[in-house]
């Protein structure tokens, strides 16, 4: 089958705009390793955008083509994999399949929303759960599979109620990925966010610092968003009446028991997750850095005598290719950066000193809701848009870590089509239960992508800067 014609034009026009950056003189101000790296970054973004071809691929072959142009250094290129966000990824997903393993996610379940006697408690209830699962699971693709059992067990308890069912099975995506901006873990997109800021700027943003940014974000948007499903999926008719979870129903869906004592495995593992997560949130007392807290947290989940996973199935629970596009993007990155693309391209941009900061965070926060369209990677996106964020907030006198924490944040809304992320598509498709159907997804979106705009660009003007993070640049300590 051929590919469509607005495919075929738009990577047209991207060769066609890389053969000019080929003729010197046609891009003004941009010297030899700018265009180069600008026209590696406009093919590797319409191959995102318009090929089936795996991203991490595109990403290799780009920092390749970089490395072989001598525009960075092989150093450079690989470097990246030895990043220590890389390896507190890595760890974090070690740790996961431990976690996973163990079952704690039934008792979870059973311990929320057990408590549950109406609708709204339940859906609130349930939203709660899955923000803490962002301290536990790596990347929302992963929550999402840990959490289909809890909703195949919820789906059965509330078959007579179908509208309900549906409402959960839109509810559990959309909440696991606005949460995910919870924690520096959450997705591989805010590596990629953190690795950009010390490359383009030398400012580092922690573990501790991304949680007290973003948390508070993940909580809120969450459950306005687990609000505006209840209210466009359900009539009030469907949120009458109480409701009865019981344990009995979610261990049908579970491997492991999900009352009575914790076994010892169970308690190993929780003990170990809450120590690292302690050790996490308490680095300015300690100073051990979130990887090593994590590689230590790794290799004590998968030792013999503690462990609760072997350290080969550990590691086989790790999606080596977002790893190896993570590396790749970062050295693109850099390419743009030390080369002087992303400033020249920035200066394309109207605007100069008096561009209000409202209006450019509001831009910003704008053009990353509806990023989701044309890339549907969440990684893809903040390698495209965060380099480009963080070089205009520069020019416009706008805190670098402000407007890529927002656009960041921002670009977590991809719930528009089914294709548009992994869990939407995972709960689009559950057989055997009544799920939601495209056109309940979009008069969710209608609602929910300019409040997820208009959210994040409130925290950015008037809560983190209550937080140690200004508006503007000028103001920083």
């Amino acid at each position: 089958m051929s590919p469509p014609l607005p495919r075929i034009l738009g990577l047209g026009a991207a060769a066609g705009l890389c053969a000019l950056l080929a003729v010197p003189g046609a891009a003004p101000g941009l010297g030899a390793d700018g265009r180069l790296s600008l026209a590696v970054f406009v093919l590797a973004t319409a191959a995102w955008i318009a090929t089936p071809v795996d991203d991490a691929y595109v990403a290799l072959g780009a920092g390749l083509a970089l490395t072989v142009t001598g525009v960075i250094s092989s150093e450079a290129l690989f470097a990246t994999l030895g990043d220590e966000t890389v390896w507190l990824l890595i760890c974090a997903f070690v740790l996961a399949a431990a976690v996973t393993r163990t079952g704690l996610a039934g008792r979870a379940a059973v311990f929320l929303v057990g408590g549950a006697r109406t609708v709204r408690q339940l859906t609130h209830l349930t939203t709660a759960g899955l923000v803490v699962t962002a301290f536990a699971v790596p990347a929302t693709s992963g929550r999402a599979a840990l959490a289909l059992p809890v909703f195949l067990a919820l789906a059965a308890a509330l078959r007579e109620r179908t509208r309900l069912v549906v409402m959960l099975a839109l509810l559990f995506p959309t909440v696991i990925l606005l949460s995910a901006v919870a924690t520096l873990i959450g997705a591989g997109a805010h590596l990629i966010t953190v690795g950009v800021l010390w490359e383009q700027t030398g400012q580092e943003l922690g573990f501790v610092q991304w949680l007290l940014l973003g948390l508070p974000l993940a909580v809120v948007s969450s459950h306005l968003a687990a609000e505006l499903v209840l209210l466009t999926t359900t009539r009030r008719a469907d949120r009458k009446g109480p409701v009865r979870i019981t344990a009995a129903q979610i261990q049908e869906h579970a491997e492991t028991a999900v009352e009575g004592p914790f076994t010892p495995a169970e308690s190993r593992c929780l003990l170990l997750l809450a120590t690292v997560v302690l050790l996490w949130c308490s680095e300015p007392l300690h100073g051990v850095s979130p990887a090593v807290v994590a590689l230590i947290g790794a290799l004590v989940a998968t030792s013999p005598a503690l462990g609760t996973v072997r350290f080969k199935d550990g590691l086989r629970t790790v999606p080596w290719p977002l790893l190896l596009f993570m590396a790749a993007t970062m050295a693109m990155g850099v390419a743009l950066s030390d080369s002087g693309a992303a400033a020249w391209l920035v200066g394309w941009i109207p605007l100069g000193a008096g561009t209000p900061p409202w209006l450019f965070l509001a831009g910003v926060a704008l053009v990353s809701t509806a990023a989701h369209l044309a890339l549907q990677s969440r990684s893809a996106r903040s390698s495209v848009l965060v380099p480009l964020v963080v070089a205009a907030a520069v020019g416009a006198g706008v805190n670098p870590v402000t407007a890529a924490l927002a656009s960041t944040a921002a670009a977590g809304f991809c719930h528009t089509l089914p294709s548009s992320a992994k869990p939407v598509a995972l709960f689009a498709d559950v057989p055997d239960t009544p799920t939601y159907t495209p056109r309940d997804l979009l008069r969710l979106s209608a609602f929910l992508a300019p409040l997820t705009a208009a959210l994040v660009l409130l925290f950015a003007l008037a809560v983190w800067p209550l937080l140690g993070v200004p508006v503007l640049l000028e103001t920083q300590p």
